[in-house]
């Protein structure tokens, strides 16, 4: 997602999400095992790895599921089962919609994903049909309700520790960097003990869609929705931009 949709959707989303906890956990157990069978064990040297444990260890995932996850990884069995792919394709309105994919077998994932795209509007479409339109960015949200320093430190916090970008959006402030500046600037904030709502690696799009209605707003986050809840779904990407007000009124 992109503009405020990303900021305003974390909330809308963020009690169904508390309510699949276990779904959750799975998901972050297999990006540990894929990200230690192909990157190793040791998380100083495996970016991915580092960066996936973090994030389970931020969603509460009890240490022992870690620490299996990593030796599944590593030592075959599950692990090696797991195939990374990427599938594509459309939304309601021409919404560029991008998923990862972590499946043991291709044969059943693809009619399964094919089928929510039929049911809800959109279409999935061939590899590279959208891939193009996004690029993995360091990605962190800053909502203003929090104690934050003065808009213009922040900013120069921001530059000084490798921003790309640094957006106001409705309540909040979007900082994006390179995938190797996460890291730093994570630090750079946490020294300061300036709160963040969200810090995470992801596939920003370069140009988004703006959805106009509460109609065709409800349509696209019922896809992204159903295919979030997906078993093989790991993330699912678009380029939609939904004003604040009209999430306000889909959350009211």
């Amino acid at each position: 997602m992109a503009g405020h949709s990303k900021w305003a959707n974390v909330k809308h989303r963020k009690a169904r999400i508390d309510a699949q906890k276990g779904k959750i956990y799975t998901k972050m157990a297999r990006e540990i095992m894929v990200a230690a069978r192909e990157g190793g064990d040791n998380i100083e040297l495996n970016f991915r790895l580092r960066l996936a444990v973090q994030k389970a260890r931020e969603a509460n995932l009890p240490t022992d599921n870690i620490s299996r996850a990593i030796q599944k990884g590593v030592g075959g069995g599950e692990g090696a089962e797991l195939e990374q792919i990427y599938y594509e394709g459309y939304g309601p309105g021409g919404i560029a919609v991008l998923m990862e994919i972590m499946t043991d077998n291709r044969n059943r994932t693809a009619p399964e994903i094919r089928h929510i795209f039929s049911r809800r509007g959109g279409n999935m479409g061939e590899s590279g049909c959208v891939a193009w339109m996004f690029k993995r960015k360091g990605y962190f949200t800053l909502e203003k309700s929090d104690a934050l320093p003065p808009e213009d430190e922040l900013m120069m916090l921001a530059l000084d520790s490798g921003a790309e970008d640094f957006q106001e959006e409705g309540g909040a402030y979007v900082i994006i960097t390179s995938p190797e500046e996460f890291e730093n600037m994570k630090n750079a904030f946490q020294e300061k003990q300036i709160e963040f709502s969200s810090a995470e690696v992801t596939m920003v799009p370069e140009n988004t869609i703006r959805i106009n209605t509460a109609e065709e707003a409800a349509k696209m986050l019922g896809l992204f929705e159903a295919l979030e809840e997906h078993d093989d779904v790991q993330n699912v990407y678009a380029n939609f931009d939904i004003p604040e007000e009209i999430m306000n009124s889909l959350d009211a």
